[in-house]
């Protein structure tokens, strides 16, 4: 680019025509470079410190022949310069501000600007349209403002300002419709944000995401619909926050989660129409609000509560005539409140503890709507007593006999009640609370001693219900004279969920209006599933997932029990989960004691139902205690062992040696032939046991080997004494025996005792080591065990459980006496 050459002349004198101020020199409005203009009449002065050349017809950035080493402000305001040439730039190596605005540039490219330090830069009123990633870069460790409103812009890339020290961003008047989520990151310093009069309509979450400096935000003049948390995310150190002249509709209950370090708030010049009860919760440090010029005409109860340090509020030019004329405490919170702006809400009347928790010291007030009856007779005391008759312009409007005066005109003793010509409520609606799809009736009755024609609106959530089911009475009653009774019904048919909430009638005549209780409507909705949990089968160690999920209103709870009860022991142990927000219930590594039915069960206030589904554990076959060898001496009872686990429970089977297992007299099985119990062990009995068992999922076996020993001084003569008569009854005796060590029941050791008595008596046995219990028969196979379901000869009686013993394979039959 060529550059404007100004030579130098003398130094020392101001340059013609400029105007020097030392530190200013000022060169403005000279049609610089005029036709006629050939140079500067001399250099610049060597303590000049700011070069103003506005308002000239420059194309570029001047340059006087040498480097100006002082100069820290150059404005260059309202010339034609097309572009920003970074090689003029090395002629102002200690420039810090930089005014370019009302020019002809059209871009902001990367190699516009050199590494310098410049603090303050003014792009305004161009025509810039376009600014490339990376162009502010080379300012980025010394910039602190920028502005470029009234230009072109209708985007910003994401992350294009890399400006770690910038502390104002001006952006008014360009034409961005849309801000992108971290738009604005690398702005850490950022204090200020305006970006008025751009036709914004949406911002995305985050869009302001990494100013966690920020002060102040405006966004005046835009189109924006709802205030939410989503694009107010980040913005924690926010104090000033102005949203007014948009198309605001809805504060989104959450919205100032992430700013709640507001002060003030403008909101005005929007079309809302409800302030909800959670509208400005969180903002308990707001003490500026303005809502003026909307369309407000519902103010739920509490609404204000959360701002105990609000100083102003400004509520003008809305429409809540009936809020504040409905609600006793409409204020209530405002302990702080020392202004209020109520003009132009055509209010006829307010309740007495209206401003009782405020410290107002001025209201203004503008209404000729007024019903000055005996219920507004403490106003013109309350505005007199604070002060407040110069701020408000009351007049009445009822009755007509003080029609068009001033209330601070009114005499004290004409705010009279003599009759009730305003309606007076005598049936109220009620509370109630009723299932889906039924049909509801709401109920409002009042009186009033004038003819006057009376109406009716029915309100719910304080928002009239323009297209409700109304039926309308009127009757003249003898009540104090002639009255007029009026009766007003709502009917709501197939009631459902969005007709929760409060209703009220309110009843107005020539007079004024009336309001009744706020009756509330609650829909409930018996649960019902909309996912219930499947029988299920699995192998022991697996997670076993049960699903359950219902609706209802209120939303039911979902509730787990297990075989009727709630011990699980899984929750014992810790591997049973519940996860309510997936519907799931779960249990990792599943053991057998986990088996059972389980039941879900919903529940909410309308009732409740379940759903089961049975859990069933397969496990392979196992040996719940090693398999033990054997020594017994001939002659004794050897009881062999095989204590199966797995489920289905497996099925044993024995053999001996290899080969089938010869079943006699002597041998016996129990406890679904876990048990091998040989009566009267012989040599021939000695060998290798195998123990087989099986189930569904497969087979295991394990080996006893039996040793049996001789006794040496065993008399065979001896050992036969009674074995024709009571042969049998000593071996019933000896597994009687076995069985009580087996049961431990005290019904078999009655017959024991019995039995041994009698044989003492009956037959002379010299010989009772038989009748010793063997010690290593485990507990758990008691009545009191974990083998709790009957198999093949088992059963249970009144007096309690007990094994039987399976009689030998070849049928033999008990021959004992008893």
């Amino acid at each position: 680019a060529v550059l404007l050459l100004l030579p130098a002349a003398r130094a020392g004198l101001c340059p013609a025509p400029c105007s020097c101020r030392i530190p200013l020199l000022d060169c403005s409005r000279r049609k610089l470079p005029a036709p006629s203009w050939r140079a500067l009449s001399s250099s610049l002065p060597p303590d000049a410190v700011s070069l103003k050349m506005n308002y000239n017809e420059l194309t570029e950035i001047p340059y006087f022949g040498e480097p100006t080493t002082n100069i820290t402000l150059l404005s260059l305001v309202h010339n034609i310069i097309p572009e920003i040439n970074a090689e003029a730039f090395q002629f102002y190596p200690a420039l810090e501000s930089l005014d370019l605005s009302s020019n002809i540039i059209s871009e902001v490219k990367t190699s516009s600007f050199p590494r310098m330090q410049l603090k303050y830069l003014n792009l305004s009123n161009n025509r810039i349209t376009i600014l490339e990633a990376g162009c502010f870069d080379n300012l980025s460790s010394s910039l602190l403002v920028v502005k470029l409103n009234r230009n072109r812009i209708s985007m910003i890339p994401p992350k294009i300002f890399k400006l770690p020290h910038l502390q104002f961003l001006e952006l008014k008047r360009n034409r961005i419709k849309v801000v992108e989520g971290l738009t604005f990151q690398g702005l850490d310093s950022l204090r200020s944000l305006k970006m008025q009069r751009n036709g914004i309509s949406k911002l995305k979450d985050g869009a302001f995401f990494g100013l966690d400096n920020m002060e102040e935000l405006e966004l005046e003049h835009n189109n924006l619909t709802e205030v939410n948390k989503g694009w107010l995310y980040g913005l924690r150190m926010l104090q000033q926050l102005y949203v007014s002249q948009n198309a605001v509709e809805r504060i989104s209950p959450d919205a100032w989660e992430f700013c709640q370090r507001l002060s003030e708030l403008d909101l005005s010049y929007n079309q809302l129409t409800r302030l909800d009860e959670s509208a400005f919760v969180g903002l308990s440090l707001l003490e500026r609000l303005n809502l003026g010029d909307n369309r407000v005409t519902h103010i739920a109860d509490g609404v204000f509560r959360f701002l105990s340090n609000l100083q102003t509020l400004n509520l003008r030019n809305n429409e809540i005539s009936w809020a504040i004329e409905d609600a006793s405490e409409a204020f209530a919170g405002l302990t702080s409140l020392t202004k209020l702006d109520l003009n132009n809400n055509a209010i006829m009347s307010i309740q007495e503890n209206a401003f009782s928790q405020t410290r107002l010291k001025e209201l203004i007030l503008n209404t000729s709507s007024l019903l000055c009856d005996c219920h507004l007779k403490w106003l013109l005391q309350w505005l007199v007593d604070n002060n407040f008759q110069h701020s408000v312009n009351v007049s009445c409007a009822h009755p007509e006999w003080l029609a068009g005066q001033s209330i601070l005109n009114v005499d004290l003793k004409d705010f009279v009640c003599d009759d009730f010509l305003k309606p007076q409520i005598r049936t109220h609606p009620e509370t109630t609370v009723a299932l889906r799809s039924m049909n509801v009736t709401l109920t409002c009755t009042a009186v009033s001693s004038s003819d006057s024609p009376m109406s009716t609106l029915w309100r719910k959530d304080s928002e009239i219900l323009y297209d409700a089911d109304i039926e309308n009475f009127v009757r003249y009653q003898q009540q104090a004279g002639e009255a007029l009774e009026y009766t007003s019904v709502l009917h709501l048919f197939n009631v459902n969920f969005t007709d929760e909430g409060k209703y009220q009638c309110i009843i107005t005549n020539h007079f004024g209006s009336n309001y009744s209780h706020k009756a509330k409507l609650t829909v409930n909705e018996m649960p019902s599933f909309l996912k219930t949990p499947m029988d299920l089968t699995i192998r022991t160690g697996a997670m076993a997932r049960l699903e359950c999920a219902a609706e209802g209103h209120p939303a039911p709870q979902i509730s787990w029990q297990k075989d009727g009860g709630t011990d699980f022991p899984a929750a014992r142990e810790r591997r049973m989960h519940v996860m309510p927000e997936d519907d799931v219930f779960f249990i990792a590594n599943v053991k057998i004691e986990d088996m059972g039915i389980y039941s879900c069960m919903a529940q909410n206030i309308a009732g409740g139902l379940s759903a089961n589904a049975s859990l069933i554990v397969l496990e392979t076959p196992s040996f719940i205690r090693p398999l033990e060898d054997k020594t017994v001496t001939r002659g004794e009872t050897a009881v062999l062992q095989c204590i199966a686990g797995g489920s289905p429970a497996p099925r044993l089977n024995w053999t001996k040696d290899d080969g089938p297992l010869l079943v006699t007299e002597r041998h016996f099985f129990a406890a679904a032939n876990q048990l091998l119990i040989i009566v009267d062990a012989g040599l021939e009995d000695a060998g290798k046991y195998t123990c087989i068992m099986s189930n569904t999922l497969g087979t295991e076996r394990g080996h006893i080997y039996l040793n049996v020993i001789s006794t040496p001084n065993c008399d065979s003569s001896q050992s036969s004494i009674g074995h024709e008569d009571d042969g049998w009854t000593t071996v019933g005796i000896v597994i009687i025996v076995v069985v009580c060590c087996v049961v431990g029941t005290s019904l078999i050791w009655v017959i024991v005792i019995y039995h041994m008595r009698r044989k003492n008596e009956d037959y002379s046995i010299t010989n009772t080591d038989e009748l010793n219990l063997p010690a290593d028969i485990p507990s758990y196979l008691s009545s009191q065990g974990t083998l709790s379901e009957p198999q093949e000869g088992y059963s249970n009686s009144e007096a309690g459980s007990h094994q039987q013993l399976m009689p030998p394979a070849n049928g033999y039959l008990h021959k004992g006496a008893d």
